[in-house]
């Protein structure tokens, strides 16, 4: 058996097109634009590339885009400013703030200082509060990316058993969220699991989210399962340079496995797709508007 390799370029591509269609519609009828502003403190070369990336898809959707940097040393008071000038800027429907941010500076307490309403990070505690008891919320965007693939990869996940390796509050707790409420039975497993291996192997959908280069090897999947690869680790070469790859053991899984996301081209890209998604769902809220489906 050779996996089919599931392409984030072709998914993230169409939530892109139909974004900027969505973007449209509410200019033409409603006169909104959707407004996104990030936030990058200090000169970390792989955010700088994220931010960059995230302004680029912004403006290529039609809507709204500001960058705000700081400096290494800025203060969590310097911080917090600019994110509640953001929450009281009526152009401005979504707010981020790249993570990681410098020691001096309190990350959950900026997460915590934005408008629940425009943290289209979906970090804030109150939507994950929302999101964990079923009610509209903000949802993160590398999770709500996953959930996108494999509908569209599987159709229906009712019944499916989903094993989730990785229990970060920005991807394992929400994505085991969503896919309870797609009826999967869930297990949230991580590095202290015992027979983590066996957990792996009764999964019909496996997501890799634990931060560990190749953690999962091939004789971990089980035959024709779905493997979504979130880890993105750089590790080095033999000729001194690096590569990336994810927490999945790709050549080993794409013997076993039905389908698979690669590292890189696979999840990553649909993150940042579903990030101007939550900016336009978080727009419509904003606007008392009926959100359009992502």
């Amino acid at each position: 058996m050779t996996a089919d390799i599931i392409d984030g370029k072709i998914f993230s591509a169409r939530v892109r097109e139909k974004a900027g269609k969505q973007v449209a519609m509410l200019q033409a009828d409603h006169g909104l634009t959707p407004g996104l502003a990030v936030v990058l403190v200090g000169d970390d070369p792989t955010s700088r590339v994220y931010v960059r990336n995230k302004g680029i898809a912004t403006t290529e959707a039609g809507m709204k885009s500001e960058e705000i940097r700081l400096e290494t040393t800025a203060t969590e008071a310097e911080v917090m400013e600019v994110v509640h000038r953001l929450n009281a800027d009526p152009t401005i429907h979504g707010i981020l703030v790249q993570l990681p941010l410098p020691e001096q500076v309190d990350e959950m307490a900026v997460l915590d200082a934005i408008d629940p309403l425009k943290d289209v990070d979906g970090f804030h505690v109150i939507n994950t509060g929302r999101q964990a008891v079923g009610l509209p919320a903000m949802v993160p965007c590398t999770p709500l990316g996953c959930l996108i693939v494999l509908k569209e990869t599987l159709g229906d996940l009712s019944g499916l058993e989903a094993v989730v390796v990785g229990r970060s509050n920005i991807v394992g707790k929400p994505m085991a969220s969503l896919l309870l409420a797609q009826n999967c039975t869930v297990t949230i497993a991580h590095s202290r699991t015992r027979d983590l291996a066996g957990v792996c192997r009764r999964a019909d959908i496996l997501v890799a989210a634990v931060g560990r280069p190749e953690m999962i090897r091939g004789d971990w999947i089980k035959p024709g399962a779905t493997v979504i690869d979130v880890g993105i680790n750089r590790i080095p070469k033999e000729d001194g340079k690096t590569r990336l790859v994810g927490d999945v053991c790709f050549p080993e899984a794409m013997d076993v496995a039905g389908a698979i996301t690669p590292v890189p081209g696979g999840v990553g890209l649909m993150t940042v797709a579903c990030l101007l998604a939550n900016t336009i769902t978080a727009a419509c809220r904003q606007a008392g508007i009926a959100e359009p489906e992502v």
